[in-house]
């Protein structure tokens, strides 16, 4: 349907207006370099590690995942693999604490990236993972942000590279040490348009 211009002086009847507001408010199915979301995971209570299965597809190169909302059962820093894969991930990470203090970490051919962190007080970090499913290697970026009080706390961004060409589906959240409870994993595909 075309959207219907109008003249001045011109009589605007009822079913006409409603035609164009029809039109106006029509959304595509799919935006260029827009987000949709694939999955939503609750994690469980006190879980030593949380697998998202069916996260990645041939349907969208590059993804965002989000987790917010859990708690861990210590400070403890977050590692994810990708399907059953343990080794070939090499990550960076560059961080500061709220006083100032940075800091630098890394790893070459470990078994799983560092992604994030949690406490007792929150689990948060966001992630844009570029060709999990595609068989070519899967690279990674993501921020996380870690208060330990009302003035205090971290933050940190890290990448890597997963050096194979798997094409993977799922992924597997754990922590280093203790537990995860709560919280929710979402998982966005980025248009490819």
């Amino acid at each position: 349907m075309a959207l219907t211009t109008y003249t001045a002086g011109e009589v605007l009847t009822a079913a006409s207006l409603n035609d164009n507001l029809a039109f106006a408010i029509t959304v595509p199915a799919s935006t260029p370099g827009g987000l949709t979301l694939i999955t939503s995971q609750v994690i469980g209570t006190t879980v030593s590690s949380v697998t998202v299965s069916s996260a990645f597809s041939a349907t969208y190169d590059n993804y965002k995942i989000t987790v917010s909302g859990g708690v861990g059962s210590t400070a403890q820093a977050i590692l994810m693999k990708l399907g059953a894969t343990s080794a070939g991930y090499y990550w960076g990470l560059q961080g500061a604490d709220f006083a100032g203090s940075a800091s630098t970490n890394g790893a070459s051919n470990t078994s799983s990236w560092r992604v994030g962190a949690a406490n007792t007080a929150t689990f948060s970090t966001t992630l844009d993972l570029m060709s999990p499913n595609l068989a070519k290697q899967t690279a990674f970026a993501g921020t996380y942000l870690l208060p330990t009080a009302s003035t205090a706390g971290v933050m940190g961004n890290t990448g890597g590279f997963l050096n194979d060409s798997t094409q993977y589906t799922a992924f597997t959240l754990t922590p280093t040490t203790g537990t995860l409870t709560g919280g929710t994993i979402l998982v966005y595909g980025y248009s490819n348009s």
